[in-house]
């Protein structure tokens, strides 16, 4: 619907794997190779999210396999020491879990992604119930947002309730995701406003405003 942010839920994986707490070791190794995905959802009971197992969960078995960590790296690295003894996914997992609702817009998904240094997270319901898995690369396939529709959308969203009057006198071209805007408008008061908000549309990759006013808008001879 135009006007309306994305949400998780668009763009989210549904089908998701995910183990038990007394998922082994070597199966949890097993299951993201099967499905290609660098960390898993720990669930229990009916499939409520208590964390999460990731790559960076399992490396810490291989780096001190055959080391002998001194005093000051068992002081700092105390977590991952753990985890490199652990042999089910309750002793590997990162808890809690970092969590977004299907209903979280996909700017709160990624700020929530970059804050927390993950490549993926659980999406679950107001019971901590799993839903399904969104990943960076889902975040990323609103810029697979066709130009026409991204035309559209600008046209009708910005454009026609910013300018109702001078509408007919504003282009609107999009090409490889960037927005140009030309043409003439009544004021300057709004163009800022207008450059903001089609910066906004989701898939939109730059914005180029070209809206003069009216006043010096040059005439055909």
């Amino acid at each position: 619907m135009y006007g309306s942010p994305r949400t998780v839920s668009d763009v989210m994986t549904h089908t998701v794997v995910a183990v038990g707490r007394d998922a082994a070791f070597k199966d949890v190794v097993e299951l993201m190779e099967q499905w290609k995905v660098s960390a898993l959802p720990v669930l229990e009971g009916e499939g409520r999210v208590i964390g999460v197992v990731s790559e960076a969960d399992l490396l810490p078995k291989e780096e001190f396999r055959d080391s002998d960590p001194d005093r000051f790296t068992q002081r700092q690295r105390l977590a991952d020491l753990a985890k490199a003894g652990g042999l089910t996914a309750e002793e590997l997992m990162s808890a809690p879990a970092v969590t977004v609702h299907a209903d979280a817009t996909l700017a709160e998904a990624a700020r929530i992604m970059a804050q927390c240094k993950v490549k993926r997270l659980p999406v679950i319901n107001d019971v901590g119930m799993l839903e399904g898995v969104v990943s960076r690369a889902d975040l990323l396939k609103v810029f697979l947002r066709s130009d026409e529709e991204l035309t559209e959308e600008v046209r009708q969203e910005v454009v026609e309730r910013l300018f109702p009057l001078s509408a007919d006198h504003i282009q609107v071209e999009v090409g490889e995701g960037v927005v140009t805007l030309t043409g003439w408008v009544d004021g300057t008061a709004l163009v800022g406003v207008a450059e903001r908000l089609a910066r906004a549309v989701e898939g939109v990759v730059d914005v180029r405003c070209h809206l003069v006013p009216a006043s010096v808008r040059s005439d055909p001879q």
